[in-house]
């Protein structure tokens, strides 16, 4: 199958490597030329160091390497989303399917990046979300890893499906794109908030205390928008957000680790060299919950170190002294 994969970060390569080693025609594409012929020359990513990239795989700094490709891999930062889907919407074969692996929510918008798709391309094709617990520098080393591809249309779920599956990169198929998207880009936000607390020198209460009404605020958010309440106990739920809040490969929470040692905002996302998706995750939260009416106190939390400058310890002492309640009214089992 002839696959276009958009955007040369390391998720971008380690999925071009995955769908080469499953014997399709890969493309992949970097914004800039000098990007695109680094890769070709040297056969390596900096951001997967270690790993060499395989013999079949194309790049190219052309747009039009999406020209009758039956699955076009959206994988730019999310505020690229919506440029790069315009770019190629004139390019698009009638039947391709396109597959939304960025994560986020747009500012201004607070649309999930497959609405972004959608709107931009007129809903002329199918999207779908893959999504989960992935480093990409592990997929790339092809360790065993599972995720969801997630679309209302349950066929370009399963081509996905098919398309990505192999004996160290297990797919689930779900209809809950809303659920699977939601979970992917609130997690960032966790993880920013639990490198926080590293960096503060906290421990591993405060850390699991924080991921478990993390995933609870996050799971009344996606409900209130129509998830269904299991994905959040999923891979793209309690899986993604995990991985995300415990490891040291994930650029959020090494962002929030500085963070919490006392480093300015701006200053640490600029020390991660690489984007820190949570950063814009968070402010679109907020305006999606005043939206909808939800509570979300550790996101508004999170908000208010990341944007207004707030000591995260006085900001984690004012959520310790929220009003009391019961747990099992809030669940969302």
């Amino acid at each position: 199958m002839k696959v276009a994969v958009l955007g040369s970060g390391g998720w971008g390569t380690a999925l071009a490597m995955l769908l080469v080693e499953n014997g399709h025609d890969v493309t992949l594409w970097s914004y800039q030329a000098e990007e695109s012929r680094h890769l070709a020359e040297t056969g390596e990513n900096p951001l997967l160091p270690g790993v060499k990239l395989p013999q079949g795989l194309t790049y190219t700094s052309d747009l039009a390497c999406v020209t009758g490709c039956a699955v076009v891999v959206m994988a730019t930062p999310s505020f690229g989303v919506r440029s790069t889907a315009g770019q190629v919407k004139d390019l698009l074969a009638p039947d391709a399917i396109l597959v939304s692996v960025s994560k986020g929510i747009e500012k201004g918008t607070s649309l999930r990046m497959t609405q972004i798709i959608r709107e931009v391309t007129e809903d002329k094709w199918p999207v779908v979300a893959l999504s989960g617990p992935s480093h990409a520098e592990e997929v790339a080393r092809q360790v065993p890893t599972a995720v969801v591809s997630a679309c209302p249309d349950q066929t370009a779920a399963e081509v996905v499906q098919d398309l990505f599956i192999n004996d160290h990169f297990r797919v689930y198929s779900s209809s809950d794109v809303i659920g699977v998207e939601l979970g992917a880009a609130l997690k960032n936000v966790m993880a920013l908030c639990t490198g926080c607390c590293t960096g503060m020198g906290l421990g591993d209460n405060t850390k699991a205390m924080l991921m478990t009404r993390g995933l609870a605020e996050t799971a009344r958010l996606g409900t209130a928008l129509g998830a269904r309440k299991d994905t959040f106990a999923g891979l793209a739920g309690m899986g993604d957000l995990i991985v995300t809040c415990t490891s040291m490969n994930s650029r959020n929470y090494r962002a929030g680790i500085l963070i919490g040692q006392g480093t300015p905002v701006q200053e640490a996302i600029r020390k991660i060299g690489a984007v820190v998706e949570g950063y814009y995750a968070v402010d679109s939260a907020r305006e999606l919950a005043d939206q909808v009416g939800v509570e979300m106190p550790i996101t508004l939390a999170a908000y208010d170190v990341l944007y207004r400058d707030r000591d995260p310890r006085e900001v984690l002492l004012s959520l310790m002294r929220r009003e009391k309640r019961h747990e099992i009214e809030e669940t969302w089992f």
